[in-house]
Formats: structure tokens, sequence, C-alpha cells
């Protein structure tokens, strides 16, 4: 998953929650965030919100609304995603990864990647510096 979205042909949107109110400020890893209440969905489009940045590690909640999908891509950086909810493809170097609650999916860094969500989903990516 890129700093970026890549274009796809669904329409993309990009939010941070800098602006809300769960006194979550972003710096500190150690605040208390309730992630089902931080999941909102765009119709036909893609949402993330930042959860916890700092100097080793970015966490950002990814919310894709059904039918929407990131083109391949790579990352700079290791991580692993995590499913919250929802139903969906996660290509890997070309193996197709159920997404599904629960699911546990590890990078390294410069794969190649991809995604599609089949319905409403929501996930955790965790990058490491």
């Amino acid at each position: 998953i890129p700093e970026t979205l890549p274009s796809s042909d669904q329409p993309t949107t990009k939010q941070n929650n800098n602006n809300n109110n769960n006194n979550n400020n972003n710096n500190n890893p150690n605040d208390q965030t309730n992630l089902n209440q931080l999941i909102t969905y765009s119709s036909g489009g893609i949402l993330s919100k930042v959860i916890t940045k700092t100097d080793k590690q970015n966490v950002t909640l990814f919310s894709m609304a059904a039918g929407t999908s990131m083109s391949e891509h790579t990352s700079t950086k290791e991580g692993f995603v995590y499913v919250i909810e929802g139903q969906g493809i996660f290509n890997l170097e070309g193996q197709d990864i159920e997404m599904k609650p629960g699911a546990y999916i590890f990078m390294e860094c410069h794969a190649k990647h991809s995604l599609k969500a089949m319905e409403n989903t929501s996930f955790l990516l965790s990058l490491v510096k």
C-alpha cells in the first residue's frame, strides 16, 4: 500500500483523522482508539485515516467501499495488513489471498500487491521504517 493511493477506475478519497474528536493526536502510540468507531465508507471510494505515526511506524485505517480496488503497486517499507471487516481479495506477488475479518497479511518491502473489495472492507495497514 503506497503512501499515496494509486489512481484506479473507481473514485478515490484520501482522508486524515487529524480533526476528529477521539483524542488521538497521531503522535502518541499509547493513545486509546476504538477502531470500529473510526470506520466510515465513501460511496464508490476509499478512505484512509492515520491512526499512529511515529519515527519508526505508520498505522493507517483503510475503508474500501464495495467494488473499489487499488491497482498493483509496491512499498519501500515492510509491513502488514490486518482485516477488521468485509470481504475482498489481496493479491500479493501474484497469489490471491482472501481478505476476511481476522486475516493477517505480511508484506516484505518492494512486494507487488493489489486489492479489491467485494463488499465494504476495512483494514489496518502497519508499515515499519
